[in-house]
């Protein structure tokens, strides 16, 4: 084995796939005169692919339903305080600030396309980002109480910078439901960043959790220092389906 199928086999060991490129590529060795050239180039490229991977494997990892990206809104067709706080929320300091985002309001209005957008370039910004549904977390945590393992569970989500809640009010909580879910949103509170999303004003919470004191404890923790998103407006779908409806019958 030559000195150029040995450091290919040790890229191969190391984990190194971009410099094994690097060197299988014959043009590489024309164009870089000196190994210290070389040797950079190899450095910069695995640098920049590493990147490349870890930022796809953060958004994989943060269990996106479907990919929404921001740039892919019709700003137009926002509810107006939507349209005019989302340029800040898009520079992510409610991260770094470790503050909440509560998004508010209609159903349809882009509630979780926003929230899936700022997820995805919260992973492309570095941030590990985890999404679920409010249904979902209940039942993993009252599978985890069951099974003995809900600090563990907790310690899960305490990685994460930022957690998506989606969809609270949809459905209500039973007594241990609505407890576990208080505990768990409690945890997180001024510790790190979540957004939530509900089609139900803060007024009409104590219809998911059925008890008036905690209800307002929660909305309490949830509130403090968040950004309050007023999600009111008409649905993208009920617009979406007249235009086509329209269009069809001509």
């Amino acid at each position: 084995m030559d000195k150029r199928q040995e450091m290919i086999e040790m890229c191969k060991e190391l984990r190194l796939p971009s410099i094994r490129g690097f060197i299988q590529e014959d043009d590489m060795w024309k164009q870089y005169q000196t190994a210290e050239d070389f040797l950079y180039h190899a450095l910069v490229q695995e640098m920049e692919d590493r990147e490349v991977r870890a930022k796809a494997n953060r958004i994989r990892s943060a269990n996106f339903p479907e990919k929404k990206l921001l740039t892919e809104l019709e700003f137009e067709r926002l509810p107006q305080n939507a349209a005019s706080r989302l340029p800040h929320l898009r520079k992510l300091d409610f991260i770094q600030e470790k503050q909440n985002v509560l998004l508010i309001g209609s159903p349809g209005t882009g509630k979780t396309h926003i929230a899936i957008g700022l997820g995805i370039e919260a992973c492309l910004a570095g941030y590990k980002v985890f999404f679920t549904t409010v249904s979902s977390l209940v039942n993993q945590l009252k599978e985890s109480r069951s099974e003995r393992t809900l600090r563990s569970f907790e310690l899960k989500f305490e990685k994460y910078d930022l957690v998506i809640i989606d969809e609270l009010g949809y459905i209500s909580f039973d007594k241990e439901g609505a407890e576990l879910l208080f505990t768990h949103l409690s945890l997180r509170a001024g510790r790190a960043s979540t957004i939530v999303t509900s089609n139900l004003s803060f007024d009409r919470w104590e219809e998911i959790f059925h008890d008036p004191v905690l209800t307002a404890a929660l909305t309490d923790r949830l509130t403090h220092r968040a950004y309050m998103v007023d999600m009111v407006g008409p649905s993208y779908r009920i617009l979406d389906t007249k235009e086509w409806l329209e269009n069809s019958q001509v």
